[in-house]
């Protein structure tokens, strides 16, 4: 969270042409239907059913971003809510729910000419990817970046607990028993902390280019 993932991924997508897909905002939507129906980020049992029992739609929309459905109702709006970003770590975390989404986001990365943004996108999801980017930042920018879209979306949020909820999303993303965090095979590693957007997109961009011969 706060290396500029989205950003990026939505312009690379938007200067290649290519379908933008965010895997991320899938486990957000799995989170806001479990603040909705009152169930505990610590059930695993109780998101596991959630994720298998729901039907979960992303709608490409022309500004390159998707509206996310959870039993076709619109839940793209709650996706970056406060609480949505406490507890979304805890249920990326849980093997089965990550099982259930797995079929979904491999079937919309093998349709070709797609920028996926996850962070196991490269590892686990499609490892045969010609392209892979690990994207990093140090906590401090990240927590910063994160800390001005949450302003810029009516949320505010102070600086340290950005920093801190960073740090917790680091650790259960890196120590998870399933797809843990980790750079991809061949995969580029760009650290973003002194660069600009434009100056991550058009390294990203050459290196696709470069892959398809262009």
């Amino acid at each position: 969270m706060g290396s500029g993932k989205s950003t990026v991924a939505r312009e690379v997508a938007r200067r290649l042409r290519f379908q933008y897909v965010d895997t991320g905002a899938m486990y957000r939507a799995i989170a806001v239907a479990a603040i909705r129906r009152g169930l505990p980020a610590d059930d695993p049992a109780a998101l596991a059913a959630l994720a298998r029992g729901i039907t979960l739609t992303l709608e490409p929309r022309p500004d390159g971003s998707a509206r996310v459905r959870v039993d076709g109702e619109d839940v793209t709006a709650a996706l970056r809510d406060v609480e949505v970003n406490r507890i979304v770590a805890r249920v990326a975390r849980v093997p089965e729910v990550r099982e259930a989404l797995q079929g979904l986001q491999r079937s919309l990365g093998g349709r070709g000419d797609v920028v996926m943004e996850g962070r196991d996108i490269g590892s686990v999801i499609l490892p045969q990817a010609r392209v892979k980017v690990f994207l990093t930042a140090s906590i401090d920018v990240r927590a910063q970046r994160r800390q001005a879209e949450l302003a810029a979306a009516g949320t505010p949020m102070p600086l340290e607990e950005v920093r801190r909820i960073i740090a917790e999303d680091d650790r259960i993303a890196t120590t998870r028993e399933v797809a843990p965090l980790r750079v991809a095979p061949g995969a580029v590693v760009i650290d973003s902390t002194t660069l600009t957007v434009d100056q991550i997109v058009d390294r990203i961009v050459d290196l696709v280019e470069r892959a398809r011969g262009l």
